[in-house]
């Protein structure tokens, strides 16, 4: 079911002035020299639309630094002056809104340690009704579709047309190259629910190091985000904060050098007529898969009937461990991502198990029914 949301496109509110939409700054505003000379030669490589800067900062402990706080404002305002670029900075309560709007700060966002709060999200929709203000909203922390939604919803709510989202990365307990896992999938689930919304990628969050950031960047944009957020200082090794995913402006400039933009659609009829053709083959290829499927499942709930009967428990540790082991040795011989095999033959082994406990516990229901009515009749 799609989102019902009144957003406008992207394009009739933030004027970018290159393809890709760029929003750059530094994670932090620390001083003024410090956000004004990166203000201007983020402005000077012609290839940023808006600058960001981290006023209030959420931290994980206290004590860290958490923003230079309102005074930073006052920078934004003449960086904005001065180079002539909207800015954009982070709220995370009522006061925050009020003191932005007054400062004549052009973009809001949420962060992703506010997204994940339903409280703290009304209490900026509350404060933001009444105000046209374009407001940005980041994946929460955690890996919850319908939490991102909740927060995109309660802004819109509450008058606010002019939304986009941030896709930042989630946080996970598995071991991995990424700050933040970029859990591509949800971000793509958000566009299927609402294929107006502008969704944003932010590489710095998801990264963490500033080397994986180009590849993060280009895979965005081939999934057809509208723009990426880049954290960008002018001397990354003194950084107050996050100094490892940020880059330098010169580096920003050659990154986005080196991004491909694609479009989404093609006019060739050449490309389209072939493009057709080669889904047509998928979509027979997608029917096959899923009647085997269909066919599998039969034989499952088969096995979970006769394994009832037997009085056998469903998992067998060492079944599974064949199945992955073969799973693994095909999908080699193949040239199939081991990853990928993996995860669908988990997805399917799981389908299994809930199949086969459900006819288990179908059965001792059915037991227990006949035994309360045999109970009954006696009485």
């Amino acid at each position: 079911m799609k989102l019902n949301l009144n957003i406008q496109p992207l394009n009739t509110w933030l004027n970018v002035n290159n393809e890709p939409l760029i929003i750059s700054g530094p994670c932090s505003a620390e001083t003024e020299e410090q956000l004004l000379t990166t203000a201007h030669l983020l402005a000077a490589t012609g290839k940023v639309s808006v600058l960001r800067a981290g006023i209030w900062k959420p931290r994980t402990r206290p004590g860290e630094f958490e923003g230079i706080g309102s005074i930073g404002l006052e920078w934004l305002k003449r960086a904005k002056a001065e180079t002539g670029l909207p800015t954009a900075v982070e709220v995370a309560n009522a006061k925050h809104v009020e003191e932005a709007l007054a400062a004549g700060v052009d973009i809001l966002w949420i962060g992703a340690r506010s997204t994940v709060n339903p409280f703290t999200v009304q209490e900026i929709a509350d404060a933001l009704r009444g105000h046209d203000v374009p407001v940005l909203i980041k994946n929460p922390v955690n890996p919850d579709l319908q939490l991102w939604i909740g927060a995109i919803e309660r802004i819109n709510g509450a008058g606010i047309t002019k939304i986009g989202a941030i896709h930042r990365g989630f946080s996970s307990f598995e071991k991995s190259s990424f700050r933040n896992e970029p859990m591509w999938e949800l971000a793509i689930q958000l566009k299927t629910l609402c294929p107006e919304l502008p969704i944003i990628n932010d590489p710095s969050h998801i990264c963490g190091n500033r080397e994986l950031i180009p590849y993060i960047s280009q895979k965005a944009l081939d999934l057809d985000m509208q723009g990426l957020m880049i954290e960008s200082h002018v001397d990354p090794s003194v950084a107050w904060t996050d100094a490892k995913q940020q880059v330098t402006p010169a580096t920003l400039s050659e990154l986005v050098d080196r991004l491909t933009v694609r479009e989404p659609e093609s006019t060739n009829e050449a490309f389209v007529d072939k493009l057709a053709d080669l889904r047509k083959n998928i979509d027979k290829i997608d029917d096959i898969l899923l009647q085997k499927l269909a066919e599998r499942m039969a034989i499952v709930e088969k096995i979970g009937e006769f394994k009832r009967d037997n009085q056998v428990t469903i998992l067998q540790v060492n079944r599974w461990d064949a199945i992955i082991k073969k799973g693994h040795a095909f999908a080699k011989a193949l040239k199939l991502d081991l990853n990928f095999t993996e995860k669908f033959l988990e997805l399917m082994h799981g389908e299994s198990i809930r199949k086969q406990t459900e006819i288990m516990n179908a059965g001792k229901a059915e037991k227990g029914i006949a035994a309360e009515q045999h109970t009954e009749v006696k009485a």
